[in-house]
């Protein structure tokens, strides 16, 4: 009879308030009602930061996405402690139908409205009194980077402080490039289609988790989407990225985006181009020789230490420059 998946990706104790005070930070979790549906959140601070009066215990404030069939939660919420740690409140949103918020598990027909209910909780939390006058960045992993930066596009200018993207899905490598005739034999169901499991699955997690020990814990997250890619989700995902491509010259936030070289669910391409083609004054690139695409969660820990060494160098480094600003806005 084989083992059940442990209650928490550090195994089934101690419980996630001790936990987290080992980490040095202090967790909340809770549900926000976006236009789109309910979203699971939680927020990471310091664990001498009060979270209702956050303005001068913390640098900034940093708002997370996660990837495909992920959550905040499971080993996803190791940046979130990180950037606790470093001294940043940080605030997660399960996106609508992953995890514990609303929409068909592992459906994304409409990345529009994705980013746009998290949107809503991300700026909700932005505008409050507490955070109004800290730096504020957006930070994406993987298809949650895609989902950053239509957020981004959306929001009013000098919203964000900043962009960070981990491995960010802005262009399909090609061997996961759903068949044009697949798709369009679908379509002709005229939407019937959409929430299938009826797309090649190519082995997703095996191409992003270089680390064996790694991907048996990811593996075992109880919330993750298991099933074949949906058909909604891959033509939406053909469709976004497209999309977004063509905007990259709208950038002008300062950014940084780092991807492996070996990357298999997000080509590498995406983040070079959207660094050649942004008009941001300010924009940093870091391509990992031989690194797969879960630059933190599925790396040694060696490797990740790296990556999350440069991403603290980089966002310390633009609440340097740029901190001044904001506490001067009205």
């Amino acid at each position: 009879m084989g083992s059940s998946a442990p209650r928490y990706f550090w195994g089934d104790s101690p419980e996630e308030e001790e936990y987290y005070a080992s980490q040095g930070v202090r967790n909340r979790q809770s549900y926000f009602e976006s236009p789109h549906g309910r979203l699971f959140t939680q927020s990471f601070h310091p664990l001498d930061a009060d979270a209702d009066a956050v303005a001068g215990a913390v640098k900034g404030v940093v708002f997370m996405s996660h990837g495909y069939g992920s959550d905040s939660g499971w080993m996803f919420q190791k940046i979130a402690m990180a950037y606790a740690s470093w001294g940043y409140a940080v605030y997660c949103a399960d996106l609508l139908g992953h995890g514990r918020s609303d929409g068909l598990h592992g459906y994304v027909g409409d990345m529009e409205k994705v980013a746009a209910a998290s949107l809503s909780f991300f700026l909700s939390v932005r505008r409050a009194d507490a955070h109004a006058r800290l730096p504020a960045f957006l930070f994406g992993e993987s298809m949650g980077g895609a989902a950053t930066l239509l957020m981004y596009l959306r929001s009013p200018p000098g919203t964000w402080t900043g962009l960070i993207f981990s491995a960010p899905l802005f262009v399909i490598p090609a061997d996961m490039v759903p068949s044009r005739l697949r798709l369009f034999v679908f379509g002709l169901l005229f939407g019937a289609a959409d929430t299938w499991q009826a797309m090649p699955e190519n082995k997703v997690v095996a191409k992003a988790i270089k680390d064996p020990d790694r991907l048996r814990v990811i593996a075992s997250n109880p919330r993750r989407y298991t099933g074949p890619p949906r058909v909604g989700t891959m033509r939406e995902l053909v469709r976004v990225t497209a999309y977004l491509q063509e905007r990259f010259g709208e950038v002008t936030a300062p950014f940084l985006t780092v991807h492996g070289t070996e990357d298999g669910c997000a080509a590498a391409e995406g983040s070079t181009m959207l660094y050649e083609r942004a008009k941001s004054d300010d924009k940093s690139l870091i391509l990992y020789e031989g690194m797969y695409h879960s630059l933190i969660q599925g790396e040694p820990e060696e490797n990740s230490r790296r990556v999350l060494h440069d991403m603290r160098a980089w966002i310390d480094e633009r609440v340097r420059r740029y901190g001044g600003q904001e506490a001067a806005r009205d």
